[in-house]
């Protein structure tokens, strides 16, 4: 094991507060500390998904942590496609929600509980701390990613602005409407009992179309809530930090350098689409602290980690990637009959064979192969 005294980390999301509680128990005898430049009990947006195995990959490594978190989760077994001529149901394609302030509360609480020093609130210049190890979980700004990790950083053309809203949906929908300044597509869910995620995105000449970029937060939640009404039982979008974007899609080729390593959107982004960057985050915190607990040195641990982390996380980018280049187009796809709508959706990262549809999703194959 890596002989390591002081650990600093830089960022306070899910891959931060993880990688803190990891080292704490990897290295008991080892100070960790957090730096968090965001107030206490803020951040952005409102829930985090994950795949309907939710957490499980969390429990072989930190079972206690794997028990908060779980009950709080919101579970459903089916997804839903609202084409606009028709709902399309696809079964067993499952997934879990948590609020994203509930699910850094719990965490952050774990940490102390482990001894991690919490510092919320000031920024903090990776350059002036001395520890025997710096991870840089500062997020897709990272002031920790330097030009050393070959950084290469590109955007999506589609705009997207992430909503809540008090109407808790029974599955994660998406809702896609056709309108003559532009089609547009909702992705929501439920986080909580009462609360949803409602992330709104369009092409680029539709969003010019609808005149968002002249509106403020609040004047494209009410005019987004409109178009959506029906859906949305006319209950109101809620705002934080609900900026129009367009999606980043960051790759390091070079995770490590010195004593620092980089984990979660401060070396890589997944689109939203295909579940979410915070487990990808999590997962980089358990494989560098295993790394790091494997190794004799830290240099040692860093370049296992740098050795075998990225190309597992590439793969997953390379799919994120390619479901993404669907939805830049999907105004297109909405042409279609609802049931080739969702087979193209389902068989958009291209390496789903229909024997495997067939057992992941029967009842919507059987539907489909009807049909035909």
């Amino acid at each position: 094991m890596a002989e390591i005294s002081t650990i600093d980390i830089i960022g306070g999301g899910p891959g931060g507060l993880l990688s803190a509680i990891l080292a704490r128990r990897a290295f008991p005898s080892a100070r960790v500390t957090v730096h968090e430049a965001a107030p206490r009990g803020v951040t952005w947006g409102f829930g985090v998904v994950f795949s309907t195995q939710a957490l499980d990959f969390l429990e072989a490594d930190e079972p206690e942590t794997h028990a908060l978190i779980t009950p709080r989760m919101e579970r459903w077994q089916n997804m839903v496609l609202n084409h606009p001529d028709g709902p399309v149901t696809l079964d067993g394609i499952g997934f879990a929600a948590i609020g994203r302030l509930e699910l850094l509360t719990i965490l952050a609480a774990r940490a102390e509980e482990v001894g991690v020093d919490l510092h919320f609130g000031a920024e903090v210049d990776p350059s002036s701390l001395q520890a025997d190890l710096i991870i840089g979980a500062d997020g897709l700004n990272s002031r920790t990613r330097t030009e050393a990790n070959v950084p290469s950083l590109t955007h999506m053309s589609n705009r997207f602005a992430w909503f809540g809203t008090p109407r808790p949906f029974d599955t994660l929908t998406q809702t896609f409407i056709r309108h003559p300044k532009g089609a547009l597509n909702a992705h929501h869910y439920r986080y909580a009992p009462n609360m949803s995620t409602f992330i709104v995105e369009l092409e680029e000449e539709a969003f010019a179309a609808h005149g968002l970029a002249e509106m403020d937060e609040t004047e494209s939640a009410a005019y987004c809530a409109e178009l959506f009404a029906d859906v949305l039982e006319g209950v109101p979008l809620l705002t934080n930090r609900s900026i129009w974007r367009q999606f980043p899609k960051l790759w390091c080729e070079t995770w490590t350098r010195g004593n620092t390593a980089l984990i979660g959107d401060a070396v890589h982004t997944a689109h939203f689409s295909i579940g979410s960057g915070t487990r990808l985050a999590m997962e980089d915190s358990i494989a560098l602290i295993a790394a790091l607990k494997a190794a004799t040195t830290v240099t040692d641990g860093l370049a296992s980690y740098q050795a075998t982390r990225p190309p597992i996380a590439r793969k997953i980018v390379t799919g994120a990637n390619t479901s993404a280049q669907w939805y830049e187009s999907f105004s297109t796809h909405i042409e279609q009959s609802p049931l080739d709508f969702a087979m193209s959706y389902i068989t958009r990262s291209g390496r789903v064979p229909r024997e495997k549809l067939r057992a992941l999703s029967p009842a919507f194959m059987a539907e489909y192969e009807a049909a035909k």
